[in-house]
């Protein structure tokens, strides 16, 4: 995949959250009411569409895998992977998502650390908080503790981009850009940068 794959597939999920207005407005629904069960049904649908949108197959709760010999909806506990396009077989992912709307940091901990021991080029954690300033200081703690636990040589060798997502209930008419606070990973420092606003 080339350097730029993580700005496309950021690209490409905020044009299905815009183009396709049922799945948005479901999606932006449930933020505001803070339903999560639903939050993560939608932002399932959102995500796989997404990855569909540029060319790639996904396994995921309710959308079974095409592409592997064993068909089946999610692979190794990931919450959606996506693969190369064309391409079948025992294929290495391209991508692995964790949607975790659990409301404990050790939680989404935990989806990060398991992204993390997968070998692909997008890396991807959505999580949950109610409100848009609860986003920095759960990223932070992130950096710290799940990041900060690799050594070095480990950080610093990991391919391919790490990003974590929070969502949040925020203003309806700055859905989906202010319900979506975005960091990536750099491995030099060991720390998440907050990437701007689509």
């Amino acid at each position: 995949m080339k350097s730029g794959f993580a700005a496309d597939w950021m690209s490409q999920f905020y044009a299905t959250l815009s183009d396709d207005r049922a799945i948005g407005d479901r999606l932006r629904d449930a933020s505001l009411a803070s339903n999560l069960a639903e939050w993560t049904s939608a932002l399932t649908s959102v995500v796989v569409r997404a990855f569909d949108g540029l060319g790639m197959p996904t396994a995921a709760k309710g959308h079974a895998c095409t592409v592997l010999p064993l068909k089946q909806q999610e692979y190794l506990g990931q919450d959606v992977m996506a693969f190369p396009p064309e391409e079948t077989g025992w294929r290495f992912p391209v991508a692995v998502c964790e949607l975790e709307n659990a409301a404990s940091d050790e939680r989404v901990a935990y989806s990060l650390w398991k992204v993390l021991c997968v070998r692909c080029q997008l890396r991807l954690v959505f999580c949950y908080r109610p409100e848009p300033s609860a986003g920095v200081p759960l990223v932070v703690w992130l950096g710290r503790s799940v990041v900060g636990a690799l050594p070095i040589s480990a950080r610093t060798a990991l391919e391919g981009d790490t990003i974590v997502i929070v969502g949040s209930r925020d203003e309806a008419d700055t859905f989906p850009n202010g319900f979506f606070l975005v960091w990536k990973l750099n491995t030099n420092t060991g720390r998440f940068e907050r990437l701007p606003r689509a």
